[in-house]
């Protein structure tokens, strides 16, 4: 997805979680900057099979094994992000600590369980 794209998907977020404002526009566009570089991380890291782990010949020509590049930026980009959709409300702290709703919590009884599991 193109940063636009992505930037329209956080606004369209926003508004469903009721938690858009405009004075957020400067932190939706750095939050799309950063899912578009983890985006296109994530492309490399399929194309290249997938590998969690791969090697890699150091300077002295000895081969290492290392975690995939791509994989730790896709982590480490899905870690800047989850800060920005905290602040965004588009997660359920930030959402309560934006709106100062609660959750709704269902009451389980033991018998909701048993037939969640078929018994």
């Amino acid at each position: 997805m193109t940063k636009g794209e992505l930037k329209d998907k956080i606004i369209t977020a926003c508004k469903e979680a009721g938690t858009y404002q405009p004075f957020f526009d400067d932190v939706i566009n750095t939050l799309a900057a950063i899912m578009e570089i983890r985006d296109s991380a994530v492309v490399k890291y399929e194309e290249s099979g997938s590998e969690p782990v791969i090697k890699h010949t150091n300077k002295g020509g000895h081969e290492n094994i290392v975690k995939n590049p791509a994989l730790a930026i896709i982590n480490e980009q899905n870690q800047q992000a989850l800060s920005y959709w905290r602040d965004l409300g588009l997660t359920t702290k930030g959402w309560v600590g934006i709106t100062g709703n609660k959750a709704e919590k269902k009451e389980t009884t033991f018998e909701d369980v048993l037939a969640n599991i078929g018994i």
